[in-house]
């Protein structure tokens, strides 16, 4: 039987232990608001994961919440109606796909100086230029002076991105202030911008906005409300995950594009560079890494004369 979880009152109680069988929903959200006390938050958003036994990760800052979190059924159920009930995130929207038990490996509740990283000084979240999926792609494929920029960073975009999407190949969002020279040639033009849930995007927008961007338009809820509507239409490849599943895809009409680094063959596994100082994230198919395991270091690394012998690698713990 699956656990009977309540929420009255302030007070949360769970009538029977979780039926670890069921499906583990995972859930994506995020809301850019005011939060006065973010350690008081933090410390009561930690103690209600904990008691639903949830586990992921919740980043908690002054200007808001961006999580990302999975857990039994009834958990999940009994966590979103939770933060509804708070009345700063009475109509924050929810995310949903599937997960397992083993999709994090803990819980992780931080406060955080931003909900998403970009060190671009004091920027107000745009929220005027958001256009549903269905906008959105009406946009795309009747304006002809629109772009399609992908926002993400490198290794999401090797997985997959829209069609004729314009890329930053930045490693992380805090990079993209200094990636902006390289956008110049879009300034006049109509941006499409989109990731994956929408959390980088507000800012983004305001980032572009900020520097001369004309006319920048956001996917609102990002890839994951795209694909709840359209599928894989304008889309290629599988979408990146910052959980053990690596990435999720649309199987119907699904057109991989991720491809091994050292062979080009096909492939959506995702492996560290076993140089630790490098540690890049890039991919690599199982039987090219079988074959010759040097190709589990990056193609830079390999090609500045490293191996799997001379890698500067952590030893697993000896158990």
């Amino acid at each position: 039987m699956a656990d009977q979880w309540y929420f009255g009152a302030g007070r949360l109680s769970r009538k029977v232990p979780p039926d670890m069988t069921e499906v583990f929903p995972v859930i994506l959200f995020y809301k850019y608001v005011e939060v006065a006390d973010p350690a008081e938050f933090a410390t009561a958003q930690r103690e209600l994961c904990l008691e639903l036994g949830l586990k992921g990760r919740v980043l908690i800052a002054n200007e808001g919440i961006n999580g990302t979190l999975a857990g039994p059924s009834a958990a999940i159920d009994c966590y979103t109606e939770a933060l509804k009930q708070d009345a700063r995130f009475s109509d924050i929207t929810f995310k949903l796909s599937a997960g397992d038990p083993g999709t994090f490996p803990k819980l992780v509740v931080k406060v955080r100086k931003e909900i998403v990283t970009l060190n671009a000084g004091d920027l107000e979240p745009d929220r005027d230029n958001l256009l549903n999926p269905s906008a959105w792609k009406e946009r795309m494929e009747s304006d002809p002076d629109a772009v399609v920029l992908d926002v993400r960073n490198r290794y999401e975009t090797d997985a997959g991105r829209f069609e004729n999407a314009i890329v930053c190949g930045i490693e992380h969002f805090r990079e993209l202030p200094g990636y902006l020279e390289e956008l110049e040639p879009l300034k006049e033009k109509h941006v499409l911008m989109y990731c994956t849930g929408g959390v980088r995007c507000e800012k983004a927008s305001a980032l572009l906005r900020q520097r001369g961007f004309q006319h920048v338009h956001q996917l609102e809820g990002g890839i994951v409300s795209y694909q709840e509507q359209f599928g894989n239409e304008h889309w290629l490849g599988e979408c990146f995950v910052f959980d053990q599943r690596m990435t999720v895809k649309v199987e119907q009409g699904l057109k991989q594009i991720g491809r091994c680094a050292h062979t080009g063959g096909v492939t959506s596994r995702f492996v560290n560079c076993l140089h630790d100082p490098c540690h890049k994230l890039f991919l690599v198919s199982e039987s090219a890494e079988r074959a010759n395991p040097d190709l589990r270091l990056c193609p830079e690394c390999l090609a500045a004369g490293l191996t799997s012998e001379t890698a500067e690698y952590r030893q697993p713990a000896s158990l």
